[in-house]
């Protein structure tokens, strides 16, 4: 009687309950194997987390432990790819510094030096807008008013492209070509420094900020004094 009893409620409590087969997976279940990156692409993915962060934050602002959790790896990966946060910095600051570059040195296409004045101010403004946490991170840690340092480098290599058309202009007129350097500087410099406002107002639209510039910038050249003379008291 009583062997009765255990089969009869063994059997009624197996009646509801599911088989192994149909319970839900739970924790034992078999996760989806993580793709590992090879070499390069986490290389990449360091260089566009630290992009960001320096541009947000500036070089001293960020660490090298966010940026690693934000890659979702150790800090010696980190290390073992850049030598640290300043070696990742410095190929950020190369790759933006190639960039932009590269931008206006293939803009330079026209045959008329307005035209050519228009093409390098439109290089420098889609530089800008197209590539915003780059120019940050150049204006950000190296203003131009600095002797040295990467932005002003940069706009001093942009200004040597500017240099040889000002140059030959400045023969054809009968000034002084020497001094194709000092004016290339002050006109790539003004767009600089102008960019960079415009980035913060985004107004008026592109075009009409370049339109302005070239305006300045052309006429100003225009009406150029051979020997330009100072009206003031003061005199050195």
């Amino acid at each position: 009687m009583m062997e009765r009893v255990a089969t009869d409620s063994n059997t009624s409590g197996e009646k509801d309950r599911p088989r192994r087969a149909d319970r839900p997976s739970g924790s034992g279940a078999r996760r989806p194997r993580r793709v590992r990156m090879t070499g390069k692409e986490r290389r990449e993915q360091l260089l566009d987390i630290g992009r960001t962060l320096f541009a947000e934050r500036g070089f001293e602002g960020t660490s090298v432990e966010e940026i690693a959790a934000k890659a979702g790896v150790s800090k010696p990966v980190v290390y073992e790819h850049f030598g640290g946060k300043e070696g990742l910095y410095a190929v950020v600051v190369d790759r933006e510094m190639r960039r932009m570059l590269d931008m206006v040195t293939t803009s330079l296409t026209a045959g008329h030096p307005r035209e050519l004045c228009e093409q390098a101010t439109f290089a420098l403004l889609d530089y800008i807008e197209e590539y915003t946490d780059g120019f940050r991170i150049l204006v950000r840690d190296s203003p131009v008013a600095q002797s040295t340092g990467t932005f002003a480098s940069l706009i001093s290599d942009i200004a040597t492209q500017v240099e040889d058309i000002l140059g030959l202009e400045f023969k054809a007129r009968g000034f002084d070509p020497k001094l194709a350097p000092l004016y290339a500087q002050a006109l790539v410099g003004m767009v600089a420094l102008t960019g960079q406002w415009w980035l913060d107002v985004r107004k008026p639209k592109k075009a009409e900020v370049a339109a302005h510039l070239v305006n300045l910038a052309w006429h100003g050249l225009d009406g150029l004094e051979q020997k330009p003379r100072l009206i003031g008291h003061r005199k050195n």
